[in-house]
């Protein structure tokens, strides 16, 4: 049984706004949960999302590396949880693909995430937030603003 995460959203907006909501610290901030994505992206360096948390405002919620950087169009990244949150973060590792493409006067943004170990502990979890977030970045990028969870 494959246990790839794969999801496709369309949105209102250019591929550079999106690209923008994924990588700016304004855009990260709004679409995930305050954090911002620390990295110099190019290939093989490392990448982690910091914000507020469990180890206070500067918690590594996840890490690891960029596998590929195409601005506007791809990022792929090795993808391990925080240390906050598992112990044996380090050996916890999937990968991420975020692509984008023009259809007619929208994005189609591709979100996959794959090489799931077996007994990942925080895939049930994942697999809920994803549409989240998928549906932040769609709500950000056509209204300016995130949705309200209620958290």
């Amino acid at each position: 049984m494959s246990m790839d995460l794969k999801y496709v959203i369309y949105i209102g907006g250019t591929p550079e706004q999106v690209w923008n909501a994924l990588t700016t610290p304004e855009g990260t901030r709004a679409i995930f949960f305050n954090s911002v994505l620390q990295s110099t992206f190019e290939i093989g360096s490392p990448y982690a999302y910091v914000g507020p948390g469990n180890d206070g405002d500067e918690t590594v919620h996840v890490y690891g590396e960029v596998l590929a950087f195409e601005p506007h169009k791809l990022m792929r990244f090795t993808e391990h949880p925080g240390p906050s949150y598992r112990e044996n973060h380090a050996t916890l590792e999937t990968k991420l693909s975020l692509s984008l493409e023009t259809v007619g006067e929208s994005t189609k943004l591709m979100l996959i995430n794959d090489d799931w170990p077996a007994d990942h502990p925080s895939y049930d979890n994942t697999k809920e937030s994803w549409p989240m977030i998928l549906s932040n970045i769609k709500s950000y990028v056509e209204t300016g603003k995130a949705l309200n969870f209620g958290w």
